[in-house]
């Protein structure tokens, strides 16, 4: 790759899920740092790109990283997912299996620190500053290159909004508001066939994408990952909830890591991908079929059939809502800020309505997670209505 420099160089990737935002905030970073008198240059595949990369001037990377314009970014910038495409690669622990085959001999382990490849990928591209776009795990690495001595800002995306340090995350809103739109539109044949309405969706340790969409309307109840739920006392709720609706039906969102009292997560399989984390998927299958069996209970001996949905890709896909257009547009504009500044080792955010930055580390620090004794009800198994006052947008995600 031509590394020809103006000012200098800013590097963007997009790493973990996709969500729609991603492409409005690389055209936002582009447009600003084009304009500021950088080159800059997409890295493709999240941190793959930066593992897989040959520093040959004879290689085509393409594959790897590009240049990126004002064309090339103005085409996709209203669109969802991210065109740079990502992963879940995770430099510092790359399995045997997935390590590129000109450095295999060199590192040989059944894990790998590919660091050094990264560090000296990225001086090779003469990138200045990097910009990585991602949740939690992807924001640790980049937390890494900061202690490396890379210029690192940060920009937060993830549907389950549970990275530290920022109220707000890119694809929340979208997540919200399509987890909403869908359960309402699956309240027709819920209510057609007088059933209970079981959804599953995103948030393995967050209950803010079955909690907000709850206090919106979407749903009677929700379970949450913080609070492990009786299964009978959920079941109660559910029939009463039957039974004082005209249409006869009742609706419950499910986080994807909401466990029952004395049970693990749910897990779809035990594979594990580079950030330890098996893909869950099947607590709407158990909560449904529970609800079948203990329906009679509580409904004078007969059983109640139910109605079970995945929402699963379906509120990651498609194209940004006004939020994550507007807010992807600010955070992009705000890293360029800070590069502009002379500043690294941070990452944007929106706390209490107003845009800002923190440490990229805060990512390190804890787990952003639903406040239960403020927000859940647990007696209910629903969100708490009341204290609003001076309460961010999302209500209860200022505690982190």
């Amino acid at each position: 790759m031509n590394t020809k420099r103006k000012k200098g160089t800013i590097g963007i990737l997009t790493g973990g899920g996709d969500v729609p935002g991603l492409n409005p905030a690389i055209r936002a970073i582009t447009l600003r740092a084009l304009r500021e008198g950088y080159n800059v240059i997409g890295i493709r595949r999240g941190w793959a790109g930066l593992v897989d990369m040959i520093r040959d001037k004879r290689t085509d990377n393409s594959s790897n990283c590009q240049y990126l314009s004002e064309e090339i970014v103005n085409k996709v910038g209203r669109t969802g997912g991210t065109f740079l495409h990502t992963s879940r690669t995770r430099p510092s622990r790359v399995p045997q299996i997935n390590v590129p085959g000109h450095l295999k001999e060199k590192y040989d382990q059944e894990t790998n620190d590919l660091t050094p490849e990264v560090l000296k990928n990225l001086e090779y591209l003469g990138i200045d500053y990097l910009i990585p776009v991602g949740g939690d795990d992807t924001l640790k690495y980049a937390n890494r290159l900061h202690e490396e001595g890379v210029k690192v800002i940060g920009i937060p995306k993830t549907m389950d909004n549970d990275v530290p340090g920022t109220d707000y995350c890119i694809g929340f809103s979208t997540c919200v508001t399509r987890t909403i739109a869908l359960t309402h539109a699956l309240r027709t044949t819920a209510g057609s066939h007088e059933r209970v309405l079981v959804i599953e969706v995103f948030g393995r340790y967050a209950g803010f994408t079955a909690l907000i969409p709850t206090m919106a309307g979407a749903a009677n109840r929700c379970v949450i990952p913080e609070y492990q739920f009786n299964m009978e006392h959920l079941c109660e709720l559910l029939v009463q909830d039957r039974l004082t609706n005209p249409s006869n039906y009742s609706v419950v969102l499910v986080s994807e890591g909401a466990r029952m009292e004395g049970h693990e997560m749910i897990y779809k399989s035990k594979e594990k991908d580079m950030f330890g984390h098996k893909k869950l998927g099947g607590v709407g299958d158990v909560v449904s079929s529970q609800i079948k069996k203990l329906s009679p209970k509580f409904n004078k001996g007969r059983r109640i059939n139910v109605i079970n949905q995945r929402l699963s890709y379906m509120v990651r896909c498609g194209d940004p809502d006004a939020v994550d257009s507007v807010v992807p547009m600010a955070f992009g504009n705000l890293a360029l800020d800070l590069a502009l500044s002379g500043v690294s080792g941070k990452m944007v955010s929106l706390r209490n309505g107003k845009y800002g930055d923190a440490p990229i580390e805060a990512v390190t620090k804890v787990k952003k997670k639903v406040d239960v004794e403020k927000y859940y009800n647990k007696e209910r198994l629903r969100p708490f209505y009341k204290s609003f006052s001076q309460k961010p947008l999302f209500i209860m995600t200022s505690e982190y």
